[in-house]
This record gives structure tokens, sequence and C-alpha cells, in this order.
């Protein structure tokens, strides 16, 4: 998992340096510039990478509850 990880992450990084659509004077919808269009969609991207990170890595025992009269120590 922590392979997968950082290849979802490097990925990221790798596709935020955007520089072919830098001179691209196209219109999505009608109104919204290529690279904006673009960075949206990474955006989503990126949430998406993260949503599965924590998904996936976040660690069983801080969802359970503490017992009701308190931790024990």
């Amino acid at each position: 998992m922590r392979r997968v990880t950082w290849v979802l992450v490097l990925s990221l990084i790798v596709l935020h340096q955007d520089f072919w659509f830098w001179t691209d004077a196209r219109l999505v919808l009608g109104f919204l510039p290529m690279g904006l269009f673009y960075h949206a969609v990474l955006s989503i991207a990126a949430a998406a990478v993260w949503w599965f990170v924590a998904c996936r890595a976040w660690p069983d025992d801080l969802d359970v509850a503490p017992p009701p009269g308190g931790p024990q120590a």
C-alpha cells in the first residue's frame, strides 16, 4: 500500500507541471480556459487520491470510542 501511495502522489506532482497548456487558447464549455480546466480536474484527482490514501492508511484503533469512564491509566 505504501508503494501505491507514493506512486499516486508522485504522479500528481508530475502532472501538476503542465507546461503543455500554457499557450493553449482553447476554451472548454465555451468560457473556461484549457489550463484552468486542467487544474480543476487535477484538483479533483488530488482530492480523490488523498481520500483513497486516508481510507486505506487510517489506523483502525483511532476509530474506537473511548470507554465511558474515561481513559484507563
